[in-house]
């Protein structure tokens, strides 16, 4: 896909150096540096370039989606390369997902931006452009340190302790430095988040150029406040710091007592417009994500993503009762008995798409053993743009992918107020503030916008946490959530067997009957993949890549690597 954040410049290429080090930023490689910031244009072309740097999860690793090295989906292709993730060949000699060196490069062009952005431009002051230009020419800063701040996070959740750099690192130095310890991290990126907050605008679309893709003070409060549950959380908190916890939900009370977004009952993905989104990547016209998604059997799909049965348990009844496979077989794939948002997920046998039903039973024109058709049964219908046809040329569509949402905020909230203080109907004082929003109230607020049924106040308490965690599975899949959300709670060594659908139905001579009869078991897709679920504790943070460690003798390797 073809990434852009509604600009009205083309950013310009950030090369580096191919030697030394990626922190290293060659001037000479641009145009000269006195050029590039002597006008407005130029130097707004400089910081979009930052932008650049920014990444979707609709091809994150290998060409395809993490959550397919999670207990949520499986690749359809066996020779995919992401089942190194969870088969046990990655290593620092090859890692997977390596971007340290992107984004590095990223702060790089960062730090190179802030030392170099002049405050105005008296040159031009009698200019009919000279306003509209000045006020956003303020902005950049504010704009360009949440970028800085946003990739070093990227950096932290990856690798754990990593190379704070707020300033431009000569070759002399480069080779010199070691990390930061993660809390030191996060204290700094929360520092710049409201350093950011307080300067940046609710929306740009009420701007001169309109420019809606733009860092906003909510995006700035939004990053801080996943910053903030993550350095809460079991992998990063072993000793279960209250303190943290209370840190994180005040910061996801402050960007909802702000009241800048809505959970209302819309088309979220794909809308640039949501009211629920709070920064996101916009992509022009591209059909790529569906002919890597779309079912096997129709024209021009590679299935690619197949959802897991594991996630389809996980979305519930549609009045709110849990679904049990062995209690609801019956009913799991009637839309008008689940939580709406199944549908809006995946695709499941019997499905409606474009003008034919989904029919991936044993044999069928969706199902094994077509190679490449579902493991699971399942295919992916979450940002799919099903009115793409690939008769002709692939009828393009654009995408948006969700950097921040106003429901993760909402979750973020519930899951660090519940652990800072174990009681999910809590309101009152915490923190120096005042909460009149309780977690379950919180969690029920999400379930209220998706129109399933609320969790109720009778069900146990106990198994409350639970209950936020399920939740997040189900309102983020496949936002990149599910693979860092089962790491920080140390929780990926319980996430290893995979479970589809083996379908059985009838058929005739002319084609699928009207009503067939259909049968469903249970299988272990790890013997249909031969997908060895290697875990060891190591890989809850990645691996420095050797290349790195061997520059730099100040880089301490992670555990186990």
């Amino acid at each position: 896909m073809k990434n852009y954040i509604r600009l009205s410049v083309i950013a310009l290429a950030c090369v580096v150096t191919s030697g030394c080090s990626f922190l290293t930023l060659d001037e000479s490689q641009y145009t000269t540096k006195e050029y590039q910031f002597a006008y407005f244009a130029n130097v707004k072309a400089v910081c979009t370039n930052v932008y650049s740097y920014l990444q979707s999860g609709f091809a994150a690793v290998e060409g395809t989606m993490r959550e397919c090295a999670t207990d949520d989906a499986v690749y359809a292709w066996e020779k995919g390369g992401i089942k190194r993730y969870y088969d046990g060949t990655w290593n620092s000699i090859e890692p997977i997902d390596d971007v340290w060196g992107h984004y590095y490069s990223g702060i790089a062009a960062a730090n190179y931006f802030l030392e170099n952005c002049p405050e105005d431009f008296p040159e031009s002051i009698y200019t009919n452009e000279y306003n509209n230009n000045k006020k956003q020419l303020d902005l950049f800063p504010y704009e360009v340190r949440f970028l800085r701040a946003y990739f070093h996070f990227e950096l932290l959740k990856r690798y754990g302790n990593i190379v704070k750099v707020d300033h431009s690192i000569g070759m002399d130095e480069v080779n010199t430095l070691g990390q930061t310890p993660y809390d030191d991290v996060v204290a700094w990126i929360v520092s710049e988040c409201d350093e950011a907050a307080s300067k940046l605008p609710v929306t740009h679309a009420n701007t001169f150029f309109k420019e809606v893709g733009r860092v906003t003070k909510g995006a700035a409060m939004a990053l801080k406040s996943r910053v903030l549950l993550y350095a809460a959380s079991p992998l990063n908190n072993p000793t279960g710091d209250k303190s943290k916890w209370e840190a994180a939900a005040v910061a996801a009370k402050e960007l909802i007592d702000q009241n800048l977004y809505q959970l209302v009952d819309e088309e979220i993905f794909n809308n640039d417009a949501a009211l629920d989104l709070i920064m996101g990547i916009r992509y022009s016209d591209d059909s790529s994500f569906e002919a890597a998604n779309y079912p096997m059997g129709y024209y021009g799909g590679q299935s690619g993503v197949n959802p897991s049965h594991n996630l389809a348990e996980a979305f519930d009844l549609l009045d709110g009762t849990q679904f049990d496979y062995s209690q609801h077989k019956d009913i799991m794939f009637d839309p008008a008995q689940r939580d709406p948002r199944f549908a809006k997920t995946l695709y499941h046998y019997g499905a409606h798409f474009r003008e034919t039903r989904i029919y991936s039973h044993v044999g069928g024109p969706n199902g094994q053993p077509t190679e490449g058709a579902s493991k699971t049964s399942y295919y992916l219908r979450k940002f799919i743009q099903e009115d793409t046809d690939f008769y002709s040329n692939g009828s393009p569509y654009p995408h948006c992918w969700p950097l921040f949402r106003y429901a993760e905020i909402y979750l973020n909230y519930a899951e660090a107020l519940y652990n800072a203080t174990g009681n999910r109907d809590f309101t009152g004082s915490l923190a120096g503030k005042s909460f009149t929003m309780s977690p379950l109230e919180a969690v029920n607020a999400v379930r209220a916008r998706a129109g399933v049924g609320l969790v109720p106040s009778s069900e146990p308490s106990s198994g409350f946490l639970e209950r936020i965690h399920k939740e997040r599975r189900v309102e983020l899949a496949f936002e990149d959530h599910r693979y860092w959300d089962l790491r920080r709670w140390k929780q990926a060594d319980k996430a290893l067997q995979i479970y589809g659908l083996r379908i059985e139905a009838d058929k005739v001579e002319s084609g699928e009957p009207e009503n067939p009869t259909v049968t469903y078991n249970l299988k272990s897709v790890d013997k249909v993949l031969l997908r060895t679920n290697y875990w060891h504790d190591k890989m809850y943070w990645y691996p420095i890549a050797r290349k790195e460690t061997f520059k730099n003798n100040n880089l301490k390797q992670n555990t186990g690597w």
